[in-house]
């Protein structure tokens, strides 16, 4: 991508771009253990990003990826979107939080899937996630455009001018 398709983001505004590509894939690999390769990645559900810009999950305490955020707390979150062509990765750090008022808040119904005692389960815990460095890929009309546009290029002999853009998420 050349320079006009670069649109860094900072305070607010980057905020937004993080709640609204997350809302369209919520789903994302909660990578830890980052100093060691492989690194341990796990499939999550993201339960909200709020207004301040943080990641918020559901996590047993007695899980794996909770042992990792003891020992490091670095991690880092990687969202794919491919039928829109929207791609996002998120690097911060990750507390273990026990607040019972952000539980209230942030549970669903989905949630007891995975806590056999709901909100009263003893091994409830979220995790926080504040944002370092986010880096995001995002095309305007979805990857068909964005695929044709290639085709074209190819075809014609000429460049790619796709829709796309890319850029940095500053949350502070």
């Amino acid at each position: 991508m050349n320079d006009n398709n670069t649109e860094n983001l900072s305070g607010p505004e980057a905020i937004e771009k993080l709640q609204a590509l997350v809302k369209s894939q919520g789903t994302c690999l909660f990578a830890t253990h980052l100093s060691q390769l492989p690194l341990h990645v796990r499939p999550m559900t993201t339960q909200a990003v709020d207004d301040n810009g943080a990641f918020w999950f559901f996590s047993p305490s007695t899980s794996d990826k909770n042992r990792d955020i003891l020992v490091n707390s670095r991690v880092q979150l990687f969202y794919s979107n491919p039928s829109s062509s929207e791609f996002l990765s998120v690097y911060g750090t990750c507390g273990i939080v026990t607040d019972r008022k952000k539980v209230d808040e942030l549970w669903t119904p989905l949630v007891k899937a995975w806590f056999a005692h709901g909100k009263d389960d003893p091994t409830l815990t979220l995790l926080r996630i504040a944002p370092e460095e986010a880096r995001y890929w995002d095309t305007k009309h979805g990857s068909t455009i964005a695929f044709l546009k290639i085709v074209a290029a190819a075809v014609t002999g000429s460049t790619n001018d796709s829709d796309g853009v890319e850029g940095t998420l500053q949350v502070h």
